[in-house]
């Protein structure tokens, strides 16, 4: 439709032009017979006819016009492309000519149809004599035609363009869209946006350059993104450099503990392919904070638990060693090894309730008190920890529990078993630092331990090292750090320290 529109607007304009430009064409024809030197000797002349008869009708033919002729103020024709016409009266309209004027029509004279145009001869500036040129509407109708056709020729060269690149631009939508037609697309963008803001788990969409294609609410949230993240690199959003390799690797990996911000999350990512290329990469993402925290805690009660049972278990030895005294009828030494072993017991109640304000802080330090000495590991709590406030026992728990595993984890195989737990109070904050006797850890280590978000887990599937990403998460929730250096008793050193409510 539009290009048949463009044909014959363009047909209307062609005509129109095309009788504008024979008018000009006649007009500029006369003016020059008019003005040329010959007209006006022949004028002069006995018989006009004789000398512009041939003339003329060279004129004629080289400007391709139609008729070229030359009157008195009377009409009589001097010159006629037909010899028969000649001494004729003119046929026409010759407007204001005779006054000077140039005048042009189109008229219907001998010839036919056509445009024409009159001018005035002047000879010191009076008009003598009169020149009409004028074009067939046949001949101009015949190059109008060969315009028209050209513009056709054009017009189906164009829409023969046009409908090879629809097909084109169809077929390729076709296979982009795998088929699916405009109704199918709709339904599918709306389920997929449905979906997409509805699941709890965050998505998020990188391509094969690692830039952000799709990312849902719960994403933004969990990782803090910005509103104008589609389209720019992972490796510009600020996110932890752990978490940025795994949303660029090229293997899957499932439910790995990563620590973004104060946030402990669980990230699976996977290549996306299509057709047997690689598209880019979806990684999902679900909230691990407040259920590892807890977790924590009922570790720590079940090493407690386990403490307190192997306590029972070494009470029942130490009742039936006293039993036994007694019936050997011992019963002095059967009192000084029970005396001996409640002072060596409630020395140390006394030690750590005297030093910790908190019963169940004091009751996490026991615990891994008789765990220590179940282990063979000589553990010493030096300083004092009163009451604090803005603190929550259940981190302090997290903190000193974590700490003391993995001292007591990195003791393995040493031939000296040492921790030791310093508390201190200081104005503002609250510093505990715990030393061990183990290998320690180098420069890389000690970096790559406490690299925001760097992966929790030292083997695939162990979960080893989430107790230190939890630290670290609770001492920057409390405005303080994690400083990991070496230890006097010859192993690494860990320094938390954590602000507190003014005293």
């Amino acid at each position: 439709m539009l290009v048949v529109t463009g044909i014959l607007m363009a047909s209307y304009d062609a005509r129109r032009d095309s009788r504008s430009r024979a008018t000009q064409r006649a007009v500029a024809v006369a003016q020059t017979v008019a003005d040329a030197p010959t007209v006006r000797t022949a004028l002069a002349s006995p018989d006009p006819t004789a000398l512009l008869q041939p003339w003329t009708e060279e004129v004629r033919r080289d400007t391709d016009t139609d008729f070229v002729v030359v009157m008195d103020l009377d009409r009589i024709r001097f010159t006629h492309p037909d010899p028969d016409q000649i001494g004729q009266r003119f046929v026409g309209d010759l407007g204001r000519a005779p006054d000077g004027e140039v005048f042009t029509q189109e008229y219907t004279g001998t010839l036919g149809p056509s445009v024409r145009s009159v001018v005035p001869v002047q000879r010191d500036g009076e008009v003598v004599a009169l020149v009409s040129v004028g074009i067939t509407v046949s001949d101009i109708n015949r190059g109008l035609r060969r315009d028209i056709t050209v513009v056709v020729l054009c017009g189906v060269l164009i829409l023969g363009l046009g409908l090879a690149g629809a097909w084109l631009l169809g077929r390729r939508l076709h296979r982009v869209t795998h088929g699916m037609g405009e109704q199918e697309l709709a339904r599918m963008y709306e389920y997929y946006s449905a979906v997409l803001h509805s699941v709890r788990e965050g998505l998020l969409l990188l391509d094969g350059e690692g830039r952000v294609q799709l990312v849902n609410d719960e994403a933004r949230r969990l990782l803090d993104l910005p509103d104008d993240v589609l389209g720019r690199p992972v490796e510009g959003l600020g996110l932890a450099p752990g978490l940025v390799a795994a949303a660029r690797g090229r293997t899957a990996e499932s439910d790995d503990l990563y620590l973004a911000g104060e946030r402990l999350l669980v990230v699976s990512s996977a290549p996306a392919r299509w057709e047997g290329r690689e598209v880019g990469a979806v990684v999902t993402l679900r909230d691990h904070t407040e259920l590892r925290s807890v977790t924590g805690e009922l570790e720590v009660v079940r090493r407690l638990t386990e403490s307190l049972r192997s306590q029972n278990h070494e009470a029942a030895n130490r009742l039936h060693t006293v039993v036994s005294l007694i019936e050997m009828g011992r019963p002095a030494d059967a009192v000084a090894f029970a005396t001996d072993e409640l002072q060596v017991a409630q020395l140390l109640t006394d030690q750590v309730v005297d030093a910790v304000d908190d019963p169940v802080v004091a009751a996490v330090l026991l615990g891994k008190s008789a765990e220590a000495a179940e282990l063979g590991v000589e553990l010493r709590i030096e300083g004092a920890l009163p009451a604090v406030d803005g603190i929550a026992s259940r981190d302090l728990v997290t903190v000193l529990g974590n700490l003391l595993d993995n001292a007591y984890d990195a003791l393995a195989g040493a031939p000296s078993r040492q921790v030791r737990v310093h508390l201190a109070r200081e104005v503002g904050q609250l510093r505990i630092t715990v030393d061990d006797s183990g290998p320690g850890l180098d420069e890389d280590a000690a970096t790559r331990a406490l690299n925001r978000g760097w992966t929790t887990k030292a083997e695939p599937g162990t979960g080893r090292g989430l107790g230190l990403a939890l630290v670290v998460q609770l001492a920057r929730r409390h405005g303080g750090e994690v400083q990991v250096g070496r230890s006097p008793l010859g192993g690494a050193r860990f320094t938390v320290t954590m602000r507190t409510a003014a005293p």
